[in-house]
């Protein structure tokens, strides 16, 4: 087994059942449209519902039209997602990681949808005095940070990319007022 196959299998065994539990446990304990205060006036334990999609996106869309897009939208990103993964490098552990937390919060999501036809969220914060973050959930934890984690090494291959010499970034030996011609 690749190290770039051990990471991205641990990422998705980490993600995927976390996600599965918690969800569990919140709607097995928390009532529906209930709030458990953690930190006061910052963080909370809710159970909420979302039919649609980040920030409630598509939630009054009829539940049909809903139902086949996500479906449709989660296969086209599981497909991508493994497309992606095996195009990395044998040792590219990150960008493994990152589309393992991905894959495992897709999959998470996707298992609500089609179980309850929504998503459980649960995770809510309040930013300042008048702003509450909508709710969210372990698989969109593991979706953003998987995403951050392929930004973060998006900047640094950039970085070290441009850190390095190309053939186009090399000092021009042509004497001054010596014009190349094709």
């Amino acid at each position: 087994m690749t190290p770039k196959l051990k990471v991205f299998l641990v990422a998705v065994a980490a993600s995927l059942p976390l996600d599965i539990a918690t969800k569990h446990w919140v709607a097995t304990t928390i009532a529906y449209g209930d709030r458990i205060q953690v930190v006061e006036g910052f963080f909370y334990l809710t159970h909420v519902r979302n039919p649609g999609a980040a920030f409630s996106m598509f939630a009054t869309a009829p539940e049909p039209f809903r139902r086949w897009f996500f479906l449709i939208a989660t296969s086209i990103a599981l497909v991508l997602i493994v497309s992606f993964y095996r195009q990395l490098a044998p040792r590219d552990r990150l960008s493994a990681v990152a589309l393992g937390l991905i894959l495992g919060g897709a999959v998470g999501n996707l298992l609500d949808r089609i179980r309850f036809g929504e998503v459980i969220d649960f995770l809510h914060v309040r930013l300042g005095t008048g702003y509450s973050w909508p709710d969210f959930n372990v698989a969109d934890s593991a979706i953003v940070v998987g995403v951050g984690l392929l930004i973060l090494e998006l900047i640094a291959s950039e970085g070290a990319q441009r850190g390095t010499p190309s053939g186009s970034d090399e000092e021009d030996d042509t004497p001054p007022g010596t014009e190349l011609r094709p």
